[in-house]
C-alpha cells in the first residue's frame, strides 16, 4: 500500500538546482563527460587557516552539543563582522547562528509568516524563496524584471505588490540567480517605500556579500527607518567556499530572533560545534583574505560573458555579483536543432545536458522562464570547453 502523505509535501517541488546536479553527477558516474555549470558551490578548497580553527576547536574537545543560539563567542564574532563591513551595531542576543542560511531563512519566514499572508519575492528569486513561503502557509508574489534592467525591482513594481495582506518581502543581493546588486541608492528608494507600510517585514539574504564586484555593498538594515523589521542573513558558505560545513547566521530584532530560537530548539538544535568555531577565524579575517578567490570569480565572469555573448540569440548582461550568468534565450524558442525542438528554457537546459553534456539550470525555477542560469564556480578550463559544446549544440 503507498503511504498517504501530507498535503504539504504533495505540493512541495524539488529544487531543480539540486535536481539538475544529481542528473549530472548521475551521468559522471556512468563515465559520461559532463561539465557542470549548475551548482552554486565554489570550486575552491576551505582556506587553511579556517581549517586549523577547526583544528584547534577538536584538541579543545568543543564535542557537546553547542548552545541553540549558537556559542557566545561565535555571536560576538558576527557583531564584529556586522559592525566591520555594514556598519551595523548588533548584540549577541539578536544572533542566531543555525545549519546554512537557508535554515536561517526559513527560521525567520516560520516566525514572521501566518497562513494566508502574501510573501512578496522578486524575481528572478532563489529556488528555495518560493517553496518556503509555501511551506509557512504564505502566499508567494512574485514580482517580475527582466534583462533589461539588469534583474533589479523598481519602487514603483514594490508599491504596487503591496496589499493589506503583504507581511513579508524576500530579498537578495548579490543576486541568485542573476547576479545582479542593488546600489545604496536603489535600496534607499525601495527603504521609502517600506517605510509607509510597517506591517511589511524584510528578510535580506546577503549571502553573496563579498562575492561583489563593484566595490560597494549595501544591505536594507542600513536604512535606520526599517532596521528593526528586517532580518539580515549570512553566512559563510559561498564567499570561503565552506558549503558543507553548514552554518549561516541572521541578525534581527530581540523579539524575532528569541522566537527563530525557539524554533530551531524544535527542529535541528545548535549548529554544528566545530564549524562554529571555525567561522570565528573566517569571520575576522575578512574579505582580505579571501580576495584571490574573488578575483579568480571576476576573471571567469569576464570570460564567460564573452564566450556567452558568441551565441546567437542569447541575451546577456553582465552581473556585478555572485557568480552566475542569467541569460534571455527565449528567442531559441520554437528552434529545432539535431531533431529537438526547443519549446522553452527548460527544453534548453535538458537538450544542453543530453547534446552537448553541460549542465546548467532553467529559469523556470527562479521565476524567469525564459533565462536560463549558468554559474562560473569551476575552472577557466571547463568554462571555455562548455560554451563551446554549447554553441557547437546550437547550429542550425
Amino acid at each position: 500500500m503507498e503511504p498517504n502523505l501530507s498535503s504539504r509535501i504533495k505540493t512541495l517541488s524539488t529544487s531543480q538546482t539540486i535536481a539538475m546536479a544529481e542528473r549530472a553527477a548521475d551521468l559522471k558516474a556512468e563515465g559520461v563527460d559532463v561539465i557542470s555549470l549548475s551548482l552554486g558551490e565554489p570550486d575552491f578548497d576551505t582556506p587553511e587557516y579556517i581549517v586549523e580553527a577547526a583544528k584547534k576547536a577538536m584538541a579543545n574537545r568543543f564535542f557537546k552539543y553547542p548552545p541553540i543560539v549558537g556559542y557566545k563567542d561565535v555571536r560576538e564574532a558576527i557583531c564584529r563582522k556586522l559592525k566591520r563591513d555594514n556598519h551595523l551595531s548588533y548584540n549577541p542576543e539578536q544572533i542566531v547562528v543555525s545549519n546554512g542560511s537557508k535554515q536561517s531563512i526559513f527560521n525567520a519566514a516560520m516566525v514572521l509568516v501566518s497562513p494566508g499572508d502574501e510573501v512578496i519575492l522578486p524575481s528572478p528569486y532563489w529556488v528555495s524563496y518560493y517553496e518556503i513561503a509555501k511551506l509557512v502557509g504564505g502566499v508567494p508574489v512574485p514580482i517580475k524584471t527582466t534583462i533589461e534592467n539588469d534583474f533589479k525591482m523598481t519602487p514603483e513594481q514594490l508599491e504596487q505588490a503591496i496589499t493589506p495582506k503583504t507581511k513579508l518581502m524576500i530579498f537578495n543581493t548579490p543576486s541568485n540567480p542573476s547576479g545582479s546588486v542593488y546600489t545604496k541608492t536603489e535600496l534607499a528608494e525601495l527603504g521609502k517605500v517600506l517605510e509607509r507600510y510597517p506591517n511589511v517585514y524584510i528578510i535580506s539574504d546577503e549571502i553573496y556579500e563579498y562575492i561583489n564586484f563593484t566595490g560597494d555593498f549595501a544591505g536594507f538594515a542600513e536604512i535606520d527607518s526599517i532596521k528593526d523589521r528586517v532580518v539580515t542573513i549570512n553566512g559563510v558558505s559561498k564567499a570561503f567556499a565552506m558549503t558543507g560545513w553548514r552554518v549561516g547566521y541572521m541578525a534581527a530584532h530581540p523579539t524575532i530572533a528569541k522566537a527563530c530560537a525557539k524554533i530551531q530548539s524544535q527542529v535541528t538544535s545548535g549548529a554544528n560545534s566545530i564549524a562554529q568555531k571555525a567561522i570565528i577565524a573566517a569571520l575576522d579575517g575578512g574579505k582580505e583574505k579571501i580576495k584571490y578567490m574573488i578575483d579568480a570569480f571576476d576573471e571567469r565572469r569576464q570570460l564567460l560573458y564573452n564566450l556567452l555573448k558568441e551565441i546567437p540569440d542569447f541575451k546577456v548582461n553582465i552581473p556585478t555579483g555572485a557568480f552566475y550568468f542569467f541569460p534571455d534565450v527565449s528567442e531559441l524558442f520554437g528552434k529545432t536543432f539535431n531533431g529537438v525542438t526547443i519549446n522553452n528554457a527548460t527544453d534548453l537546459s535538458m537538450y544542453l545536458l543530453e547534446e552537448a553534456k553541460v549542465a546548467t539550470v532553467t529559469g523556470d525555477a527562479f521565476g524567469n522562464p525564459e533565462c536560463l542560469r549558468f554559474s562560473y564556480a569551476t575552472s577557466k578550463e571547463d568554462l571555455k570547453e562548455a560554451l563551446k559544446r554549447v554553441k557547437e549544440a546550437l547550429i542550425s
